[in-house]
């Protein structure tokens, strides 16, 4: 059975010509026209990604984003925006989007983008040399994609998750913004360095203890970050 994408555009025109392209790649497609539908379609988890326009009747996309997120639904989401804004941008990553495309896009770039989200997403031997990685009381399974903050499961996104196991297979080593976006994003991202920090900002909050300075992930001013083992006050 094909992989199911949804794909959440009121353009219709659009909606068909990504289902065309998505089908033409191999995948299974299921089209919404507004963000109430998309929700609901999104809400059943049979989808391995979802390509999401922001802006959409009845609930646009940046709310069917939160909402997916609130509900601990962590399918990939791709977002398309009409808008060069980089606040869209932004807060779309923010909220939990993985990735985003600007309008016009050709479907090709699409379909690309789709799969190298996808390719990102799936656990890859070759992409962490050790099947469990323990740093401090957080625990990384590689094989099943999971992390443990003391023993409790932790909500990852597909991004979050590749990004903490990159840090902590280079733990104590710095890397640079462009070095992560290249490693986890796996392609040129026009030198958009903002999606690490906001995805460095999402890490933080799900792994770090509530205190004023950061204990795992910490930041090389000027440079990028590192994952250290925490060290005891």
């Amino acid at each position: 059975m094909a992989d199911k994408v949804i794909v959440v555009d009121d353009e219709v025109s659009i909606a068909t010509l990504l289902k065309f392209n998505l089908e033409q790649a191999g995948f299974e497609v299921e089209t919404a026209h507004d963000g109430k539908t998309g929700l609901e379609l999104a809400e059943k988890k049979d989808a391995v990604l979802i390509v999401l326009d922001l802006m959409l009747p009845e609930m646009d996309g940046l709310e069917v984003c939160k909402r997916l997120r609130q509900q601990k639904v962590n399918t990939p989401i791709l977002m398309l925006t009409a808008k060069d804004d980089e606040f869209d941008k932004v807060l779309g990553l923010e909220l939990g989007a993985d990735d985003y495309l600007t309008k016009p896009f050709s479907p090709r770039e699409v379909v690309a983008r789709v799969k190298a989200i996808l390719r990102r997403s799936a656990p890859q031997e070759s992409a962490i040399e050790e099947d469990v990685i323990q740093i401090g009381d957080v625990k990384i399974v590689a094989s099943n994609y999971e992390v443990f903050k003391q023993g409790e499961r932790l909500e990852l996104t597909p991004k979050e998750f590749e990004l903490l196991a990159y840090l902590a297979k280079n733990k104590g080593r710095v890397l640079t913004r462009d070095q992560l976006l290249s490693a986890i994003w796996n392609y040129d991202f026009v030198g958009d360095t903002r999606i690490v920090d906001v995805h460095i900002s999402h890490l933080r909050e799900k792994i770090e203890p509530v205190t004023k300075k950061p204990t795992y992930i910490k930041t090389i001013r000027g440079l990028g970050y590192k994952m250290e083992e925490p060290t005891p006050e």
